[in-house]
């Protein structure tokens, strides 16, 4: 039995045929996937019969097309795949290798494919070959292999035209490759071809989307040195665009009136720019004439030139034309998006024309523009700002989740913000819990805010509390939170806390801002350590921090309080002389301090100048002069 079922099992195996025997049948398999019909069989529907095949027409090349496809799917590239092309007796040739990459299978056949074909006999590649392969590794971000392509084009014999160029310093810059792009346009410039407008434009163009803005004006310079090189009105755009995000406002408008005297026709996208900078610069009129010479030249406002034009208006407090431009661009049909609902309802928001806003918001849905997030901010930002009922911000916060509008961190500080300003802290604690448990990092914004209002209402400990729990969270606190608490802690008399948060936060590397410093120099005034007040002063401008009008004015309060008139004055008399000039708290400090010192006449001629800088003196000022005047005839009563 054991015999016999030893020799069965090997007439098993010696029923296979010999394994050469079976490779040549897998390959005769795949030769007859490609075997076109025998002449004899059939009606010949796909055409006459020459050498023994049908000529192809495009139908039948298409099927052969989808055969070849599945080898390579099934094989790649390989020997399979080369038999089945010799098979097909498809030559190789430019037209090959684009088809074959432009067909549905792996990148890597294709990029292997691409080489075989470099190294074939009688076949090299050309521009369209190479611009294909770039485009596909582009397409699947092989980055790596993408640039070495570029590379191969580029340094090799094979010729490369305007078109080539632009396309693939398009592409590097797609890819964040600002500086290649810059060495390939520079070699193939050198070498190769004479760059088109087209090709410094997309250059240009490549430069202004990566930030580049200072380089655009040095291509711009080697555009027109070239002598065959004119700008056109795309490059234009892109240099008034740089400049003026450059806040070169004057090359801007230069280039403007250039381009019109060379003849070109300035876009829509020119215009809005210009309309932008006169806004910026408050030459309102001249931006308005630019809208009426669009209409002289026919050049029809775009929705960008409208929100340009309505937020320039409403910046320079012009609502009413703001409000009636919008009107007038509904009258001429065209279609507002939802950034220009959004700066017309913050500018009437901010005008208190509350009412107007929210008609506005309602217009929305008639027009077909779904409100955002910011839309749903900026109205209830306004309700704030307008003193409406807490309770109309919270139905609009309702609503907005209603609607389906997730908000965002900033919702949740608009909110927190407003509730603390109309003393409702219960509920603004509760919307920062609610904050955490939706999963938004910490706000320094809203914590900044209900700090300040817990240290205004004196519940000191709780606000350190949040403080110390914003830093846990954060690992550290903004410069704005830090100035809260040392503001604070100066109020009710821990001064050394204070000075420890102030070295804290720079430690941290957490710099102090303007706001920090003066919060500091307040504690030190209020607890009458002038001096150190007056030093930290000098200090701050020694680390590259500007007083503002504000520091100057804390210093001065505690000198006026402390150090006698003559320091105040000299203080003052610096003030005048240097940028930051005195205001009316300037005048009221000094005022105060030389009355209360019985210096009536210094007093008095200082009066008169405060008059004559269009300044009044205050209440505190006033009712200080009235009591030194009353010390002084009471003292001459009691000599008398």
């Amino acid at each position: 039995m054991l015999g016999g079922s030893t020799a069965a099992t090997r007439r098993g195996i010696s029923s296979f045929p010999p394994f050469s025997q079976r490779l040549k049948q897998t390959e005769n398999e795949i030769v007859q996937m490609f075997r076109l019909p025998n002449p004899y069989e059939g009606n010949h529907r796909n055409g006459p019969v020459t050498g023994g095949y049908v000529l192809r027409k495009e139908p039948y090349s298409r099927t052969l097309d989808e055969r070849f496809i599945r080898i390579l799917k099934i094989f790649k590239w390989g020997p399979d795949a080369e038999k089945a092309l010799e098979v097909l007796k498809l030559k190789v040739d430019a037209r090959l290798v684009r088809e074959i990459l432009k067909v549905d299978v792996e990148v890597s056949v294709k990029t292997q494919f691409f080489k075989w074909a470099g190294r074939r006999r009688g076949f090299e590649h050309d521009s369209t070959t190479y611009m294909a392969l770039i485009r596909c590794l582009d397409e699947h971000r092989m980055f790596g292999e993408l640039w070495k392509t570029i590379q191969e084009m580029v340094k090799g014999s094979c010729a490369m035209g305007p078109a080539e160029l632009s396309e693939i310093v398009k592409i590097l810059g797609r890819t964040k490759m600002v500086n290649r792009a810059l060495s390939v346009f520079y070699q193939v410039k050198g070498r190769k071809c004479k760059p088109t407008a087209s090709t410094y434009n997309s250059v240009i163009l490549m430069l202004m989307q990566e930030g580049h803005h200072e380089k655009v004006h040095e291509l711009y310079n080697e555009m027109c040195n070239e002598g065959h090189c004119f700008p056109d009105s795309v490059t234009y755009s892109a240099l008034i665009s740089a400049f003026a995000k450059l806040n070169r406002d004057d090359s801007a408008i230069r280039l403007f009136d250039e381009m019109k005297e060379n003849g070109l026709q300035p876009t829509a996208k020119i215009y809005t720019t210009l309309m932008g900078i006169y806004f910026k610069l408050g030459r309102v009129e001249e931006a308005l004439g630019l809208v009426k010479e669009m209409r002289v030249r026919r050049c029809l406002p775009t929705v960008f030139t409208y929100t340009e034009l309505i937020r320039g208006l409403g910046k320079s407090g012009r609502v009413e034309e703001a409000y009636m431009t919008y009107k007038k661009m509904l009258k001429d049909g065209c279609k507002p998006d939802v950034i220009l609902m959004n700066n017309l309802i913050n500018i009437l928001g901010r005008s208190d024309r509350l009412r107007d806003a929210i008609k506005l918001f309602d217009e929305m849905k008639l027009l077909n523009c779904a409100p955002n997030v910011v839309t749903y901010n900026t109205i209830i930002k306004s309700l704030f700002e307008a003193k409406a009922p807490p309770s109309e911000a919270s139905s609009w916060f309702e609503r907005m989740k209603k609607d389906g509008i997730v908000p965002s961190s900033f919702t949740y500080s608009i909110l927190i913000d407003g509730f603390c300003k109309t003393n409702r802290v219960e509920k603004a604690l509760l919307l920062l819990e609610e904050m955490d448990e939706k999963g938004f990092p910490p706000c320094p914004a809203a914590y900044c805010s209900l700090i300040n209002t817990l240290g205004v209402a004196k519940r000191y400990d709780v606000a350190n509390e949040l403080f110390q729990e914003l830093k846990e969270n954060c690992g550290c606190s903004s410069a704005r939170v830090y100035a809260v608490m040392i503001k604070h802690f100066g109020k009710c008399g821990r001064l050394n806390e204070a000075i420890n948060l102030f070295n804290e936060m720079k430690k941290l590397g957490c710099t102090p801002d303007v706001y920090a410093y003066n919060a500091l120099m307040t504690g030190m005034v209020r607890a009458e350590r002038v001096d150190e007040a007056f030093s930290l002063f000098r200090t701050m401008e020694e680390n590259g921090c500007t007083p503002d009008i504000n520091s100057h004015n804390i210093v001065l309060n505690g000198l006026a309080r402390t150090g006698g008139p003559k320091r105040a004055l000299e203080m003052f008399t610096k003030m005048k002389n240097s940028t930051i000039k005195p205001d009316g708290v300037s005048y009221n400090t000094v005022l105060g301090c030389l009355s209360r010192a019985g210096l009536f006449e210094e007093a008095a001629k200082l009066m008169q100048e405060m008059s004559s800088k269009g300044f009044q003196y205050d209440l505190i000022t006033y009712s200080s002069i009235l009591e030194a005047v009353g010390k002084v005839d009471d003292c001459k009563m009691v000599e008398s």
